[in-house]
């Protein structure tokens, strides 16, 4: 599954701009596995085709819009904390928190970590990189991307037009933000590292910075470190304070960290934060589809007119060779069965016998026993009902059905068994 990581500019940034879509943004496309398969630096407007053709998005909010509170929590779901979590942490807050957006992290120490996020600036965001094709979309906070280890602190910058974010991560589950501007260009790196210093004044800071920036950090901070990995172990600077190791920043620890956490601010977001479809790739096979239903609806439908044509010629048919035969007739419901009563009583009237007459079943029922070589020493008693003849034999008969059943069949007549020892024989027409 490929996945596009784009590092979004803050708030501060953005409100310092006229258009924040022009506002570069650091990207990587990883595909399975976390391998970077390309990355670059793009607004979002020109990273149209890349987010409509990734299968998912993952949005990391730069840490200065994101604030991690920690807060003892009952023992709930996940689904239920996310209700009651804005109440817990409105003491906390300094603005209404329906205004925010509060997502649950990890457990640890019995404290629960919350992500709180300005609700509008984040619903922008998501709204943006969703017209934009985006299909599946999560957000991370930044401060939660950066690796870490016990005993010290990491931190990166992002530089966004004149304003510089700075991402710090000081344990496992904490971490903050900050936007500057510095009012001088060359006091720039003065500023970021006095910043860092009175943010954490204990430790000592790793501190990953673009490629074009290395050297002036590294000059700035007194070391010359150039490797992309921790040092060996946190060291102490010539007056024995904690020393700022710089760093080139690379997509493998925002990725690796941004798989790994547990928070997506994104679910803060509610119904209107579902997976979005890209009907696009759809349009066609959904156009074929809709052409197919329309000519199979039409068939159908012409079919169904034929068939009910023809039947409704049939019927005219029917009546008018009833009529012509039978004049005398003038109700007529069903034509079909009215010139077979007329036919049979026509038969009857001249003599001839009908199928379902006695005389008719009964000869044949006698050719039939005959022909078994039963005869009628069988038959105990023989009875005419309903156009039928019931016939129940003698209790030591050894006659079965079956031995009779192709016979009668052969004289178009059938035979059953409505009641024990009474044996059914009707005419098959």
């Amino acid at each position: 599954m490929s996945t596009l990581y784009i590092r979004m500019p803050s708030k501060a940034a953005a409100d310092a701009v006229e258009h924040w879509l022009a506002l570069p943004c650091p990207y990587a496309l990883a595909s399975a596995g976390d391998a970077i398969e390309r990355e670059g630096v793009a607004p979002l407007s020109e990273l149209a085709t890349a987010i409509a053709g990734a299968q998912r998005v993952v949005l990391i909010v730069a840490a200065s819009d994101v604030t991690l509170l920690h807060v003892k929590t009952p023992p709930l779901s996940i689904p239920k904390l996310r209700l009651v979590l804005p109440n817990l942490v409105e003491d906390q807050l300094m603005s209404d928190p329906d205004e925010c957006v509060v997502v649950p992290g990890a457990l640890a120490n019995d404290l629960r970590t919350a992500a709180v996020m300005q609700r509008g600036w984040l619903e922008i965001q998501f709204k943006t990189v969703a017209s934009l094709g985006a299909r599946s979309v999560h957000a991370v906070p930044a401060q939660l991307c950066l690796p870490h280890r016990e005993g010290s602190a990491s931190a990166a910058i992002c530089e966004q037009a004149s304003d510089i974010d700075i991402t710090l991560r000081v344990s496992d589950q904490e971490g903050f933000g900050l936007s500057i501007m510095p009012e001088h260009a060359d006091h720039a790196i003065a500023d970021v590292l006095s910043s860092l210093r009175a943010m954490v004044p204990a430790l000592p800071i790793t501190l990953y910075v673009p490629q074009a920036r290395v050297i002036s950090y590294q000059q700035a901070c007194g070391n010359h470190h150039g490797s992309t990995e921790f040092s060996a172990e946190p060291s102490l600077d010539a007056d024995g304070q904690p020393t700022v190791s710089v760093f080139v920043d690379n997509w493998s620890h925002w990725v690796a960290g941004a798989s790994k956490s547990a928070i997506n601010l994104i679910t803060g977001l509610g119904a209107s934060a579902g997976g979005q479809i890209n009907w696009k790739q759809w349009r066609w096979p959904l156009v074929l589809g809709g052409l197919l239903i329309v000519i199979n609806a039409g068939a159908l439908n012409f079919d169904w007119w034929r068939m009910k044509r023809e039947a409704t010629g049939l019927r005219t048919t029917m009546i008018q060779t009833f009529k012509t035969t039978f004049p005398k007739d003038t109700v007529i419901l069903d034509p079909l069965a009215q010139m077979h009563r007329r036919i049979d009583e026509a038969q009857r009237n001249s003599g001839q016998a009908a199928p379902d007459d006695f005389s008719q079943l009964a000869g044949n029922l006698a050719e039939v026993l005959q022909g078994e070589g039963s005869g009628s020493a069988v038959i105990a008693s023989l009875e005419y009902k309903d156009r039928s003849l019931l016939l129940h034999l003698k209790p030591d008969s050894k006659l079965t059905m079956e031995k009779l059943q192709a016979a009668l069949s052969a004289r178009n007549l059938k035979i059953s068994s409505p009641s024990n020892g009474v044996w059914q024989i009707r005419s098959g027409k």
